[in-house]
């Protein structure tokens, strides 16, 4: 039952702005594979596109296991994660499954050379920059309280930082629940 929450979730958010909304654009415009540079530089987008998308990959799939595992929900609003998450990728980067959704969005644009895909990574980069902020986070902070707070002085939205954040003994419970 868990398993099929979670499939249900991927499906309909991830699956929507990475598969089908890119291919009705994509149905639309056609693609534009290696940017119509001569070999060998037409493997220069691809491959740089195939990077993003593989970091986004690894960046989304940790933050969907850890929600799975220790926050007991999903990426979804609809049954969002019920425990506090600050271990993992959590400890660089507060919201790893928009960065990686960033970056797979990024690297389709990258890949097939469409201006429009262009246009919607950088349209759903301003949808979330306006969304996260003001509702996700506020309701993150409601739920979690002073916890969030700590977290979210420490540990940047979207760009990892290179060091993990420790949480300590005076962060409240972040730092026994989270080891």
């Amino acid at each position: 039952m868990i398993a099929l929450k979670h499939l249900q979730a991927i499906l309909v958010l991830p699956g929507v702005v990475l598969g089908l909304v890119p291919g009705i654009i994509l149905w639309h415009a056609g693609m534009n594979i290696g940017w119509q540079l001569p070999m060998p530089l037409a493997l220069v987008p691809s491959l740089l596109g195939l990077a993003f998308i593989g970091l986004g990959l690894r960046l989304s799939f940790q933050a969907i296991t850890l929600f799975a595992t220790f926050g007991q929900g999903t990426l979804a609003p609809w049954n969002p994660p019920r425990k506090l998450v600050v271990r993992g990728i959590y400890r660089r980067v507060r919201n790893p499954m928009i960065s990686g959704v960033f970056s797979m969005l990024l690297g389709e644009a990258i890949c097939f050379g469409v201006g429009m895909l262009f246009a919607w990574f950088a349209f759903f980069v301003a949808l979330n920059a306006t969304y996260i902020p003001i509702l996700e986070e506020r309701d993150l902070l409601h739920r979690f309280g002073a916890d969030y707070a700590e977290y979210q002085r420490n540990v940047p939205r979207w760009i990892p930082r290179r060091i993990p954040w420790e949480p300590t003994a005076k962060d409240n419970s972040l730092a026994v629940e989270n080891l």
